[in-house]
């Protein structure tokens, strides 16, 4: 009876030997055990860590490993004299590392725009793909979305770049384009390789575009009825900037005499740059992805261009507003559905919110 008694003592004692691969298992069961058990395994481990300490090569951790080891050493001050298989200053760097990770994860939080906008930011990405970051900031802004460059840009499709551009006379055009007009030629080929002149007068304050013709021979007689007609009952700018192309020549001068012409320096289009800006955009954004058939053609697509350029197009030259409603307060409204009207064929779209009815 004695011998069965021992034998079942020793297998209680071999079941409730801690797991060496589980810590917390390991740690209850030692709850249960009495202290001479544990002084001599305590004993048993630091011999092998001992000899452990005489190995060339450093024992491989894991990342439970390493928690496990920052945890305990909280409970404990003679936690550097406990370490023995790494170093007191790597235990520390760890808890630094955690402390990071920790606080990376909680400060992420949630996202600042909602999943509604990034889906329209893509949206706008994908249907106008001649438009950069900043184009579409100001077609936001007038759904009353404020988002920034950079978070659209981290939206949009990598092939997608946004197309930056730079403008001297910045300082000159802020502090006297009230009283400033524009006028400027563009050369376009039809589907025969004729080619067509398209005249450009633009108000540099509101980048409003005030007149278009279009016309095979641009002669000094034509150019002259252009600016009358830009120019109706004697209105007009105080100043004209223009190059020195002889298409102006005395007929021009002769239209108005009360409009003082501006004459760039030779070989300098930045000195006229807000228009040739519009003109770039003409062609970048309309007329190199329409095949076109002649004058008649090319007068209906250079006006609905223009209306969309006045009507519906924000500028980054006056703070992402409209032309047209440049003198007005922007307005932000953030209820209704938002609607999308296609422009010139789906090259390019508007968006506005419909206000719903009670």
């Amino acid at each position: 009876m004695g011998k069965i008694l021992r034998w079942l003592h020793e297998r209680i004692k071999l079941w409730s030997k801690p797991a060496t691969s589980v810590l917390i298992i390991g740690t209850l069961l030692d709850l249960t055990r009495n202290r001479t058990d544990l002084v001599v395994e305590n004993g048993l481990l630091r011999q092998q860590l001992i000899v452990l300490n005489r190995q060339i090569k450093r024992p491989q951790l894991i990342n439970l490993d390493r928690f496990c080891l920052v945890v305990l050493s909280h409970f404990t001050k003679f936690w550097k004299q406990a370490l023995h298989i790494v170093q007191p200053d790597t235990l520390l760097r760890w808890h630094r590392e955690l402390f990071q990770f920790y606080w990376r994860r909680k400060s992420q939080g949630k996202p600042k725009i909602t999943p509604e906008t990034i889906a329209l930011i893509q949206e706008m990405a994908k249907e106008n793909r001649l438009w950069g970051a900043e184009r579409i900031r100001g077609e936001l802004l007038k759904l009353g979305i404020e988002v920034s460059k950079r978070t659209i840009q981290k939206y949009m499709p990598k092939e997608t770049k946004s197309r930056t551009s730079t403008q001297t006379w910045a300082t000159f055009l802020k502090n006297q384009a009230s009283g400033i007009w524009a006028c400027d030629f563009t050369v376009v080929t039809d589907w025969l390789f004729r080619q067509w002149y398209i005249f450009v007068v633009m108000e540099l304050k509101t980048r409003q575009i005030v007149h278009t013709g279009v016309t095979k021979y641009p002669t000094d007689e034509w150019t002259a009825q252009q600016l009358r007609e830009a120019t109706p009952w004697g209105k007009g700018p105080k100043y004209l900037i223009r190059d020195r192309d002889k298409k102006y020549a005395t007929h021009f001068s002769a239209v108005r005499a009360n409009i003082k012409e501006l004459k760039t320096p030779y070989r300098t289009p930045e000195a006229i740059g807000v228009c040739e800006r519009f003109v770039g955009s003409l062609r970048r954004e309309c007329m190199d992805h329409i095949l076109i058939h002649d004058d008649k053609h090319l007068r209906r697509v250079t006006k609905e261009y223009t209306a969309y350029f006045n009507q519906e197009r924000p500028h980054q030259g006056i703070e992402q507003r409209i032309p047209d409603q440049y003198e007005l307060p922007r307005s932000k409204p953030t209820s209704g559905r938002i609607t999308s009207n296609a422009i010139l064929g789906g090259l390019h779209h508007s968006y506005s919110r419909t206000m719903y009815l009670n």
